[in-house]
């Protein structure tokens, strides 16, 4: 399996739901810092970015961690 599908696979399994944008492999912590994070929408529907993870279950320790078993 492809790294980039590892890591999506694996924030699935962390959590559902989450919504993130990102671009290349995410490999390294370096490049799971450099993640955007949506965190909700503003009232004309435009999405609301933050450059650090809201989630607490996700964590790059846990995420490669995902990635490893799959």
């Amino acid at each position: 399996m492809p790294s980039v599908d590892k890591f999506y696979e694996a924030l699935k399994i962390l959590k559902s739901n989450v919504e993130c944008v990102w671009y290349g492999t995410i490999d390294t912590e370096e490049k799971f810092n450099q993640i955007k994070w949506v965190t909700g929408e503003d009232e004309t529907g435009t999405g609301i970015i933050s450059d650090s993870c809201p989630h607490s279950e996700i964590t790059w320790t846990k995420v490669k961690e995902e990635m490893d078993k799959l």
